[in-house]
């Protein structure tokens, strides 16, 4: 396959010229838009990922469909030959060719698995590694998923994301677990959600809770509806789906009693609008693995941006936030009795106590701040690449 670019025009040549590489689609993927968002202004910024071209940037290199960078083949896995499995994927492989002979200041890889060509593109003192998640121990729960994917995810990390200028991830878990594996400085940049100008609405009768998010297995949604209908409190359910899993939607729908409504999702764009018009945002996500057991997921952020108060299960980094700022409850337990034990304590004057911590607390924990040490990094490698 040939390269091809889209949104191409003359990068400014008095501008650095900084890459964010994503084997994504760019355009939809929210913690990567945050780093166009971030940089346009002051950077030439190339991206290189599916789909199409993410607003502002002087030039998009998009991955055709059907290419891949996470599927090596297993045979290769098996015998640790972990180089030739990656390069022998069709992602890297396309990409590589398609930007071969090209100078950039400063790359932003995200993933692991954009680091080994990241570092094939440019000196690894020009490459920042956003980490996202801990990926040595994203599917833990599965036996079969640890004994093939965990070496080679810990080979991405020790041999490419070490190398790196700087790195970042999520949450302060996952960071601590870098550190401590891989002795490896890492920074913070959280999945928050842009600054929204919306005000809390006061909380009538019945209380109304709401989650949004995808319609996936372990997310804690047949424990929340069932818990929607054992509480003893005046509550109503609201559930907006990403049909990811469509049996466990119909699933849902089968078991919701009068009080639970499902919806389908709506645009990210306009999500925060349809959530201000709810007191309660809803979240439990039981630690079936590592990552969920240190997740601080965009969806915390979304509620708090839409001015809601949060009910959540006692997961340590959502917990942490809730708690630091006054947020909402924290819950005992992640099952459908202690949904309902934590929702029997609700009443109208304290949600609304609740919404004004979020009200407060929206500048804090806006996308805008919590950007600050991509920024930094950047900074830093610009200064040495483009004085």
């Amino acid at each position: 396959m040939s390269p091809a670019t889209v949104e191409r025009v003359p990068p400014a040549t008095d501008r650095p010229r900084l890459l964010i590489l994503s084997f994504s689609s760019i355009a939809g993927d929210a913690r990567v838009l945050k780093q166009v968002a971030l940089f346009r202004d002051d950077y030439a910024v190339t991206t290189c990922g599916f789909g199409e071209a993410p607003e502002g940037v002087v030039e998009h290199v998009q991955i055709p469909r059907g290419l891949t960078a996470a599927k090596p083949y297993s045979r290769l896995l098996r015998l640790r030959l972990f180089r030739v499995a990656y390069w022998r994927q069709s992602g890297p492989r396309w990409v590589q060719r398609a930007l071969r002979g090209r100078e950039w200041h400063a790359v932003i890889a995200n993933d692991p698995e954009s680091l080994p060509l990241a570092l094939a593109l440019v000196p690894a003192d020009r490459v920042h590694a956003d980490l996202h998640e801990y990926s040595p121990r994203m599917r833990e729960q599965w036996p079969n998923w640890s004994r093939l994917y965990r070496p080679y995810y810990e080979w991405l990390i020790r041999r490419f994301a070490a190398r790196a200028a700087s790195r970042t991830t999520v949450s302060q878990g996952l960071a601590d677990e870098y550190r401590r594996v891989f002795g490896v400085e890492i920074g913070l940049v959280t999945n928050a959600a842009p600054r929204q100008n919306l005000e809390p609405r006061p909380t009538g009768s019945p209380i109304r809770l709401v989650h949004s998010g995808g319609a996936m297995q372990h997310r804690g949604l047949e424990e929340i509806v069932e818990g929607v209908g054992l509480t003893a409190a005046d509550v109503t359910l609201d559930l907006y789906l990403v049909p990811t899993d469509p049996a466990l939607v119909e699933r849902l729908k089968a078991e919701a009693g009068d009080r639970v409504t499902i919806h389908p999702p709506v645009p990210y764009a306009e999500l925060a609008a349809v959530l201000n018009s709810y007191d309660a945002g809803l979240h439990f996500l039981a630690p079936v693995n590592f990552n969920h057991a240190h997740a601080l997921p965009n969806k915390i952020f979304d509620y708090v941006q839409a001015r809601l108060a949060l009910v959540i299960g006692p997961t340590p980094e959502m917990a942490r936030v809730v708690e630091q700022f006054g947020l909402g409850w924290v819950a005992d337990g992640f099952s459908a009795e202690a949904v309902a034990t934590v929702l029997d304590g609700l009443d109208a004057v304290a949600v609304d106590r609740a919404k004004a911590a979020a009200h407060a607390a929206a500048g804090p924990l806006s996308a805008e701040q919590q950007v600050e040490p991509w920024r930094e990094a950047i900074a830093a490698i610009i200064e040495r690449t483009h004085p």
